[in-house]
């Protein structure tokens, strides 16, 4: 039996890969910064919240 070699698969592996970078850096990395930053702001509001120092 001959096993494919890795030639054969490259093309369709390295569009893959190219579909996968724009899948991660146009559609899921945008949310989890959005998602980290929105994150830090409310721990930082109940932070302040909870300590008092508001400043009101």
């Amino acid at each position: 039996m001959n096993a494919p070699t890795a030639r054969t698969n490259a093309p369709a592996s390295r569009r893959f890969e190219a579909m996968m970078f724009l899948a991660l850096s146009v559609l899921i990395w945008p949310f989890v910064a959005v998602g980290v930053v929105g994150a830090f702001g409310f721990s930082v509001w109940m932070y302040q919240m909870l300590s008092h120092s508001g400043g009101m």
